[in-house]
């Protein structure tokens, strides 16, 4: 073999080994930032549950923005992933309804906030709520959560550790990725 044919080989050997090294560096770099979005910026979450009909239905996929409390407050009416203040190792999503320092009263299924005499007007609900319940005298820091279907959630009406702190909120719910793409609406409930 000719010196010329020599190089090319080196040189082809040289290309491929490039081409495999570039295409192995550009596959890091996307994974790379697929979990530092995972991590930082966005939360992927299912919905196992009817708790949220018809605003968000069972085995619904979305994304929440962890971002979204940095430099705001939660609101009420937002709907946010959060870890289950039973069992940290589940995600939860419900509509942030207490906010801290707050009394929240559920009277024939109506939600008070405080001392108001006008419940919350709550568009967003499918149906009505059955039942009385609290009051709930909302900790500094923490949240009182409810499902939109609220007949059928389990919720902080219900649980053991009745209340979610700020720092177990993940995220703010933004929008719906299967089995259809939408947004998720996070109304304030008004008097």
């Amino acid at each position: 073999m000719s010196d010329k044919n020599k190089r090319e080989v080196n040189n082809n050997k040289t290309n491929v080994k490039k081409e495999v090294f570039e295409w192995i560096f550009s596959i890091a770099i996307g994974v790379i930032i697929a979990v530092l979005i995972n991590r930082f910026v966005l939360i992927n979450a299912r919905v196992p549950s009817a708790s949220m009909e018809n605003n968000i239905m069972t085995g619904d996929r979305l994304f929440g923005y962890r971002l979204a409390y940095v430099n705001e407050e939660v609101e009420r009416g937002d709907i946010v992933i959060f870890k289950f203040p039973d069992d940290e190792s589940q995600l939860f999503i419900k509509r942030v309804i207490g906010l801290p320092n707050e009394t929240v009263t559920i009277i024939d299924g109506k939600v008070y906030i405080d001392d108001n005499k006008e419940p919350l007007y709550e568009p967003y609900l499918a149906q009505e709520m059955v039942g009385t319940f609290g009051p709930y005298e909302v900790p500094e820091n923490c949240y009182f959560m409810l499902g939109d279907n609220r007949n059928y959630s389990r919720d902080s009406r219900f649980w053991e550790n009745t209340y979610v702190s700020k720092d177990k909120i993940l995220g703010k719910a933004l929008f719906r990725y299967f089995p259809k793409i939408s947004t998720i609406e996070n109304a304030n409930p008004t008097y």
